[in-house]
């Protein structure tokens, strides 16, 4: 089916353009959600009636946008949830769990604005692209972690892979070392073992 699109779609197209697509995804998504019109011609005309009007739209909407994207550009969101020791999570991430963390920190954005090309299954730090508009984007860093005290371990760029208490407890050890190695001590010629008797 061919349609004209009321604004700019990702992957598909710009506002104005005829393009052709399946029957099911016009039907079911870009006509039922008026982001096209079927390209008759008398939806031609009424296209061309309403351009001026779309496009002021289309730029006041693209401004709010810019100014939401801007609240959230470089926002750093933590999830904490349970993880084995390997870091491996019990469960995952989705986009869902990302608009509920944002909304949280004050920032509410729909589940279709959130690209996550899949569910986040491991613990750490990763970016998230955040469309607020067709053609206004930004991105947000999502750190996943088993604790807030892990959160900023990660922030921070330390290794996660060995537990904070393992290595409290091997720098006790070491400094417990350093305590009975004296770098100056004298070593004695040690005295020639005794040789076996044989019989």
């Amino acid at each position: 089916m061919e349609v004209i699109l009321l604004e700019r779609v990702a992957k598909l197209g710009q506002m104005g353009e005829v393009v052709r697509v399946k029957d099911g995804f016009a039907r079911n998504f870009l006509l039922k959600r008026g982001k096209a019109l079927r390209a008759t011609d008398a939806n031609r005309a009424k296209y061309d009636g309403m351009k001026a009007e779309l496009e002021a739209n289309n730029i006041k909407a693209k401004g709010e946008a810019a100014v939401v994207a801007e609240k959230i550009d470089g926002r750093d969101i933590v999830i904490i949830r349970q993880a084995s020791e390997s870091g491996q999570l019990f469960g995952s991430v989705t986009v869902r769990d990302i608009v509920v963390a944002l909304a949280a920190d004050g920032v509410t954005v729909a589940r279709p604005q959130v690209w996550l090309d899949s569910p986040i299954k491991t613990i750490g730090q990763q970016k998230v692209t955040i469309a607020v508009h067709p053609e206004v984007e930004t991105s947000v860093t999502v750190t996943v972690a088993r604790s807030a005290e892990e959160a900023d371990r990660i922030k921070r760029g330390e290794d996660i892979s060995t537990r904070q208490e393992d290595q409290d407890a091997a720098a006790e050890a070491i400094a417990a070392a350093g305590e009975f190695f004296d770098p100056e001590a004298q070593h004695d010629e040690a005295e020639p073992a005794p040789a076996a008797e044989e019989k």
